[in-house]
């Protein structure tokens, strides 16, 4: 027995024509929100900044205390996108 396809999107489309701008608007709108979401929630940013500061203060561009302040900024950071991703695997 075939599975039944869902018409009302296009149906939808034929009674009110004047929907199909709001619904591209709302997919734009939904496809920046997971762009944005990805690019915050990237670990592996944080894990580069970590390193090029690593590599700064190894090679005496900067001084400990600012080595000190700029990786517990960053590790902050990595904290809070952490704990963001296990909030959204518990919702």
């Amino acid at each position: 027995m075939p599975e039944e396809k869902n018409i009302s999107f296009g149906v939808t489309d034929i009674v009110f024509p004047f929907l199909i701008p709001i619904k591209g608007l709302i997919w734009v709108a939904e496809k920046l929100e997971e762009t944005a979401e990805k690019e915050i929630t990237d670990e592996s940013k944080v894990h580069e900044e970590l390193l090029e500061l690593q590599m700064r203060f190894e090679m005496d561009e900067i001084s400990e205390e600012e080595y000190e302040k700029k990786e517990a900024k960053l590790m902050q950071k990595l904290e809070a996108i952490r704990k963001y991703k296990e909030q959204r695997v518990e919702d």
